[in-house]
């Protein structure tokens, strides 16, 4: 049963419209004990299909632990957006619901190499020589 309703992949399938390069989708999973991986990879299958830019690659939590390090993943679900190189985008757990949008406007941003961010903006993260970990939380509450 598919998760994306069919007016829904069209919707989102005109949004990828806008992808220049490729996006490859990079998906950490476990078999066992992970609540919510098989809803996330089924979405994250779904999306894939939508737009020939687009490529998934699923590799298990623990079996794959080289490939979770050289990602830096140390949960699941996890889900690495990257183009033409990793900016360190990554969501936890199932990008639904708010989180989606944000999903595929990291797709359409990581693709077109446009961030959005003013000109000022830019020059001023230019500035910064110190690595920054930065995390944003989302719920509905």
């Amino acid at each position: 049963m598919a998760i994306l309703k069919k007016r829904d992949q069209k919707a989102v399938a005109k949004e990828f419209e806008k992808l220049v390069e490729p996006v490859k989708i990079v998906y950490f999973t476990q078999e066992m004990e992970c609540q919510f991986c098989e809803q996330t990879r089924e979405l994250l299958q779904e999306v894939a299909e939508l737009s020939d830019k687009l490529s998934l690659e699923v590799y298990d939590f623990v079996k794959d632990k080289d490939k979770a390090l050289q990602y830096r993943i140390d949960k699941i679900p996890a889900t690495v957006i990257e183009g033409k190189k990793d900016h360190g985008i990554r969501f936890f757990g199932v990008p639904s619901g708010y989180e989606f949008s944000t999903l595929l406007g990291s797709m359409i941003e990581v693709s077109t190499g446009e961030s959005g961010l003013s000109e000022k903006t830019k020059s001023l993260i230019a500035k910064i020589n110190t690595p920054i970990h930065i995390q944003v939380f989302v719920t509905p509450t």
